[in-house]
């Protein structure tokens, strides 16, 4: 008999495992035809991947609380669903019964673990009755050394002790307004906090489609950090702009909101789509492009340029709790050389006078700072402005100008995705 419930725990189970083992990352098995999540209906497929998702969020803490009532290792799916009980019952309150029962139904559902059910049980049992008490003095989960130890040297231990407690925290809400909005309405409607950059916050929300001014239009969701790199080239009334690796399309929106001529390019169709969908609802217009970066030729060079580059998303870990985990797929020599030739490619692209935003939601300068660097130095044709924008304080950027935005700044009101912006312009022939 099918046991409610089940077989979205197997399915987190299953996506746990294949991010541990195997280096893989969530995003690419939600999208999998045949991956873990394949056949279970919506509310199956989101719980999954909510529940998998928040196991890996707190999987430092989780593994301490397991390893006090564990006398040996167990095999993969018995400590999976020991971790997704404790993640139940630790961190989102679930039932103790039914959080306990479900580990064992799942350990019994496979014959090569189904004779540790009776350990199951017990271990689960003992997590539900002294985990409550164990888990809030154990510190957030720690990044993987080979994330910790780079970015001990160049932020300090304290900013990493920063960068983790905001990784554990998830992330909120963030969303970026329709310029013909009514700010302070929409802000009360939402029960929102407006940003210094301008961006509306929620700590709580539900469906986003359902929430008020979606379907008028009046706003998308944007991390506050990603809206940033767009203001930096102002008001765009008149000018041609070209956003370079668009989709989603939260900045090709801004763009367009400021009065661009924008082309949209990307290489993904589907994510193009949404992009599509986004302009209508905003009633916002873009030229769509779906196109390799480095095979695109356009008839005419443009005003204004955003090159949004591949990068290892190092910065976005609040929001990709499964990132640390899948370092083979990081490839970072092969990000770094593909953002060193869309670089060069855009900037021929870019008339005499214009400017150029550089971005990455990253936090190795290898993607960002010493990008620029690199680019300059063989450059004279080009000069690096500061890249000032409201809301932005003066301690965020660096003696050249570049914009460096960490997870644990703005830690009271819930952090921001770390991210590397540079503004540069080609000087006038």
């Amino acid at each position: 008999m099918a046991v409610p419930g089940l077989a979205p725990r197997l399915a987190a189970a299953a996506l746990l495992n294949a991010v541990l083992e195997e280096g893989r990352l969530l995003s690419d098995q939600v999208q999998a035809s045949r991956g873990p999540l394949s056949g279970l209906p919506p509310q199956g497929k989101a719980r999954a991947q909510s529940l998998a998702a928040d196991t890996l969020r707190h999987l430092g803490r989780i593994d301490t609380v397991l390893d006090q009532f564990l006398q040996k290792e167990p095999p993969a799916l018995v400590r999976n669903a020991l971790r997704l009980a404790a993640c139940e019952l630790l961190v989102d309150g679930i039932a103790p019964h039914a959080a306990v029962d479900a580990a064992v139904r799942m350990v019994k559902s496979n014959r090569q673990t189904e004779r540790l059910a009776g350990l199951t049980n017990a271990v689960a049992r003992r997590i539900s009755e002294h985990g409550p008490a164990i888990w809030p003095d154990l510190d957030p989960t720690p990044l993987p050394e080979y994330l910790s130890k780079p970015w001990t040297t160049i932020y300090g231990a304290k900013a990493v002790s920063g960068f983790e407690k905001a990784h554990e925290a998830g992330a909120p809400l963030d969303i970026s307004l329709h310029p013909s909005v009514e700010v302070e309405a929409l802000r009360e409607a939402l029960e929102a906090e407006l940003l210094p950059t301008g961006s509306l916050r929620l700590q709580k929300w539900g469906q986003v489609s359902a929430m008020p001014g979606f379907d008028e239009g009046a706003w998308w969701v944007q991390d506050a950090a990603a809206a940033i790199p767009a203001t930096l080239l102002g008001d765009l009334s008149g000018k041609t702009v070209l956003d370079l690796c668009a989709a989603p399309g939260g900045k090709t929106l801004q763009l367009a909101a400021a009065g661009g001529e924008v082309t949209a390019l990307d290489i993904s169709p589907h994510r193009m789509e949404r992009l599509r969908e986004n302009l209508s609802r905003m009633e916002l217009k873009a030229h769509i492009v779906v196109k390799d970066v480095l095979e695109y030729a356009p008839a005419k060079a443009f005003d204004a340029i955003l090159l949004d580059a591949p990068c290892s998303a190092t910065g976005t870990i609040r929001r990709h709790p499964d990132l640390p985990y899948a370092k083979e797929n990081m490839q970072l020599n092969t990000l770094l050389n593909l953002q060193k030739d869309m670089l060069v490619q855009a900037l021929g692209w870019l008339k005499p006078g214009g400017d150029l935003v550089y971005c990455t939601c990253s936090l190795f300068p290898e993607e960002g700072e010493n990008q620029i660097e690199a680019l300059l130095a063989n450059r004279p044709d080009l000069e690096q402005l500061p890249a000032t924008a409201t809301g932005i304080e003066p301690s965020w950027l660096d003696a050249k100008g570049g914009l460096r935005l960490r997870p644990d700044y703005w830690a009271g009101r819930g952090g921001m995705d770390g991210f590397y912006i540079a503004r540069i312009r080609k000087k006038p022939a």
